[in-house]
């Protein structure tokens, strides 16, 4: 994006309501787990309801609001509604438990953390144990986080007694950490990649309905489920809608902060705007809607190149039936797949504006081939 002279910055405009925030803190601090994701999607579909005509979820728990069901002519709005997790994989006769990821959890960060264990019977407090500093120095090369080192201790001294408390290998584990706002300025919690996804997309239903926008195609607003283990939730709903072309919102890095280099991460920043993606997957025409939109509009935006994929439900979406024109609009994160992911609160509002006039941009029937 070229650069403006600070006096030439349009005003911010806000979109989140204090009703908004309800219901994003609410859905943040709900699990919903990979492949347990329905809980969420249960709090996801009550609060879209009111913005849309008809809805439905699949086998596996992808939700879907449509606007205008009857329409031949389909664009997808899409979002995923899981989160990274651990599962039970070995419990010790001691009464300790070891873990495997359930996604890209990150073993550095789980030493002293608290945790849910999710059993049948309801939630088991457990925390990741860690010996003592003191323990730990000596003359040997001290030893790091590993999944062969980390383990959860739920209070009890043998198996039979975490048995006993409904836990079992395959019981999904998530950390306790909630929703916050920090400074005024930054939304944080565990799980905004990318259920902050769903909410923007949701937000969009609901400006969509205020504003008595009549679209002239079908809306398909997806939350979509096994994001985070291959885009799998990505992969069966599209081919069960065939959209004619989806609009794909996830997170991206912020690389300000310390240990990540932008040579190799690019210079992306919380604050600065949504960001619009180059890639293989992305259909350069769709992507010109976005930032054709941004600009008229006055939506401050920033710009990312992906390799070979972007590693979002953007690829599935892409690839799906003969090929779907797609594109990407990411919001910058800090921390990624650790319990304080922070995003920025105007880059929230610019990412469900920058959609919502998108979609007021794009006609019935609009042909995004390249050549005709």
């Amino acid at each position: 994006m070229s650069k403006k002279k600070s006096e030439d910055k349009q005003p911010h405009v806000a979109v989140v309501t204090d009703n908004s925030l309800s219901f994003l803190e609410k859905y943040i601090n709900n699990a919903s787990p990979t492949g347990f994701e329905w809980k969420g999607q249960e709090l996801w579909l009550d609060y879209i309801k009111p913005y849309i005509d008809d809805h439905y979820v699949d086998n596996y728990g992808t939700a879907v609001g449509i606007i205008n069901p009857e329409a031949e002519y389909k664009v997808v709005i899409e979002a995923h509604a899981d989160e990274i997790s651990w599962f039970v994989n070995y419990i010790t006769n001691d009464g300790l438990i070891y873990v495997i990821r359930n996604g890209g959890s990150d073993h550095q960060i789980a030493p002293s953390k608290r945790v849910n264990i999710h059993t049948e019977n309801g939630v088991v407090k457990a925390v990741f144990g860690w010996p003592a500093i003191h323990t730990r120095l000596g003359g040997e090369k001290e030893e790091s986080p590993s999944l062969k080192n980390i383990f959860l201790d739920c209070g009890c001294t043998s198996k039979d007694e975490v048995e006993k408390l409904g836990i079992h290998v395959g019981c999904v584990i998530t950390y306790e950490d909630e929703f916050m706002v920090l400074n005024n300025r930054y939304y944080v919690g565990r799980a905004l990649d990318n259920r902050v996804g769903g909410f923007m997309i949701a937000e969009v239903a609901r400006l969509l309905k205020e504003n008595n926008i009549q679209l002239p195609f079908g809306l398909y607003i997806i939350n979509a489920v096994q994001e985070e283990i291959g885009l799998r939730g990505a992969e069966m709903i599209a081919h069960r809608i065939k959209p004619n072309v989806a609009i794909v919102t996830d997170v991206t890095h912020d690389t300000q902060t310390p240990m990540i280099s932008k040579i190799t991460q690019g210079d992306l920043a919380c604050g600065r705007g949504p960001v619009v993606s180059y890639a293989p997957a992305v259909q350069n025409n769709v992507n010109k809607v976005l930032i054709d939109t941004a600009q008229k509009a006055g939506i401050p935006f920033q710009r990312q190149a992906s390799s070979r994929s972007t590693g979002t439900d953007t690829d599935a979406f892409a690839y799906s039936n003969d090929g779907v024109p797609s594109a990407l609009i990411s919001l910058c994160l800090r921390y990624m797949h650790t319990t304080v992911e922070m995003v920025h609160k105007e880059d929230v509002d610019n990412v469900i504006r920058l959609i919502y006039e998108s979609l007021l941009q794009i006609k019935s029937g609009q042909d995004f081939r390249y050549i005709k």
